[in-house]
């Protein structure tokens, strides 16, 4: 029965990587996950995950190759009559509202202790977290005054878009970012310190969903270019000035979110407890 167990669970976290319309999970499977607890941590590492695998791509991929096309990003990219797209972190920020707006009461906030928006500068509080978080560039986890639980990782500077937008803003506080550098922290809260498996793969499917409603809405603002944008299979890069339809860029992010949410899921398997269910893989 465990091996039963861990096999449904696994295969359903398999469904929710790949699949486009993830399925529900099957009778048996679903009675015995919902009597399954994970710590919030492997939830953390599962979503953070395919936010990470998300910013990656659409930092290198959307506006570093978009760029190339003709393509131009902005914080001003909602205003009516801008042809633009957002910058990442509002890619991000994107993400988050469209999270708030679903079930599972996760929230997401990027936050640093050089912004190039005041509104993304960390409290007094949250720069004790972070400061521990740029040190061991591992992230920190604790709980609010009312219970939330948190989870603060570090947000790397991984490709060269990203680091010349702040180093070239002329807002920002910060002028010499190099790629490696730790320029802030993405922090995530639950209210509870557990969750059930159904709970965890119901908030994949949330982040999952959230991304691509962000993307979308990009998508749909292209829509009204004076100059028409291309909707394909195909990334957009010089001489190209088109994007990938959102099923492609959702599959991209599934597949680079793969392995590191295998990760997040296997080292957290539920310990035999009084309080938890005998689902011991």
């Amino acid at each position: 029965m465990m091996k039963i167990t861990l096999f449904g669970l696994f295969g359903s976290l398999m469904i929710y990587l790949f699949a486009t319309a993830p399925e529900a999970l099957p009778d048996q499977t679903a009675a015995t996950a919902g009597r399954c607890n994970f710590e919030v941590t492997a939830l953390f590492d599962g979503v953070n995950a395919i936010n990470d695998a998300a910013r990656s791509i659409y930092t290198k991929r959307i506006v570093g190759g978009g760029k190339e096309a003709g393509l131009k990003f902005g914080e001003d990219w909602q205003e009516p009559g801008v042809e633009k797209g957002p910058l990442p972190a509002l890619f991000l920020r994107l993400t988050a509202a469209r999270l708030e707006t679903k079930p599972p009461q996760l929230g997401l906030y990027l936050g640093s202790d050089a912004p190039i928006n005041k509104s993304n500068m960390f409290t007094e509080e949250q720069l004790v977290g972070f400061a521990t978080v740029e040190a061991d560039r591992a992230p920190v986890f604790s709980v609010s005054g009312q219970g939330r639980a948190i989870g603060m990782y570090p947000d790397v500077a991984g490709v060269a878009p990203c680091v010349d937008c702040h180093n070239d803003h002329e807002d920002s506080p910060k002028t010499d970012w190099k790629i490696g550098d730790v320029m802030g922290a993405t922090t995530w809260t639950y209210p509870a310190d557990a969750v059930s498996a159904d709970d965890y793969f119901a908030t994949l499917e949330a982040m999952f969903d959230s991304v691509e409603e962000a993307y979308q809405q990009y998508l749909d603002k292209t829509l009204g270019f004076a100059e028409p944008v291309t909707q394909a299979q195909e990334w957009p890069g010089a001489g190209l000035r088109i994007l990938p339809e959102k099923a492609a860029f959702m599959a991209k992010v599934r597949a680079q979110a793969a392995p590191a949410l295998l990760n997040a899921f296997l080292p957290h398997r539920p310990e035999k407890s009084e309080e938890m269910s005998p689902c011991v893989f």
